[in-house]
This record gives structure tokens, C-alpha cells and sequence, in this order.
């Protein structure tokens, strides 16, 4: 039995690691503890703002974790974001409504959780805001992060 539980959550573990959105690339692991729980650090570029580079850092669950507190097959949402301009900016077609558009997306459990990554345009002041924040189908989660890129005085391209 134990041997077809551990099987159970490296299968749930290897499809939680598929989940993640392309485009992601991992820069850093960082082992927080001897039981194989990481702090994990991706580059993700923004695929409609070419020059702007966001960091995302987040927690993930070793294998022991998962079998000694149980809930198998879901990792916390917190993360936190840095985004900066690490090059020539040129601003594609984005969405300039209050609730801007996903940039980043990856599942934090088998169904229902994701973390995510929105951009929002601050017309008013030539801003291109970050948040990083859980989303789930009933229960949202007050954890967020944010990051601003400056787009004033910034050369654009065409």
C-alpha cells in the first residue's frame, strides 16, 4: 500500500510540474529544507511587451512534504514578482481594460487552483502594473504581489 500511495504522488507531482505555462523558463531552485521542499524562480517574458522581464518566485513541495501533511496533489499559491525592462521596449496589441490579461498562468493543484499573472495598463500614469495571485473556483486568496514597469520617458518602438 504505501508503495502505490508513493507512486500516487510522484505521478501527481510529475503532472503538477507538466502544468506549468510555456514561455516560463526556470532560473533558480532553492532548497528551503531537508525534505525536498524548493523556492523555484522563473524568467517569464511578456509575450506583448517585448523588453520587459518578469521574475517569479515560488514555493514547491518535495515529495516527503506531501506524504507526511497529506493534501498530495496541491502546492501554496504565494509567490512573489519583480518585472523590469531588460530591453528595447515595443508594446504589442494589449488589453487596456481595468482587469488587463493574463500573462503567466501555472496550476497549483490538480484541478481549481492556479497561480497567475496579470498585466494592467495605468494610462494615467504610462505604467504597466504586475500582479501575481492565486486564483481558485470558490475561495480567493488575499495573497498578492505586484510590480510596476515605467513606460514614461521610455523610447518606445514601433
Amino acid at each position: 500500500m504505501p508503495a502505490t500511495l508513493a507512486r500516487l504522488c510522484a505521478t501527481a507531482t510529475f503532472c503538477l510540474g507538466l502544468a506549468g505555462a510555456a514561455g516560463a523558463e526556470q532560473v533558480g531552485e532553492i532548497d528551503v529544507d531537508w525534505v525536498g521542499n524548493d523556492i523555484l524562480i522563473e524568467a517569464i517574458a511578456d509575450p506583448k511587451v517585448e523588453g520587459v522581464t518578469c521574475h517569479i518566485a515560488y514555493f514547491e513541495r518535495g515529495l516527503f512534504d506531501r506524504l507526511s501533511k497529506g493534501n498530495w496533489f496541491e502546492d501554496p499559491s504565494n509567490a512573489s514578482i519583480a518585472c523590469r525592462q531588460t530591453g528595447p521596449l515595443k508594446v504589442g496589441d494589449i488589453d487596456l481594460d481595468e482587469d488587463g490579461e493574463d500573462v503567466f498562468r501555472t496550476s497549483r493543484s490538480i484541478i481549481l487552483k492556479s497561480l497567475r499573472v496579470k498585466r494592467i495598463f495605468d494610462e494615467a500614469n504610462q505604467t504597466l502594473i504586475y500582479v501575481a495571485h492565486a486564483a481558485e473556483l470558490t475561495d480567493g486568496s488575499a495573497k498578492v504581489s505586484m510590480s510596476t514597469v515605467p513606460l514614461y520617458g521610455a523610447r518606445l518602438q514601433d
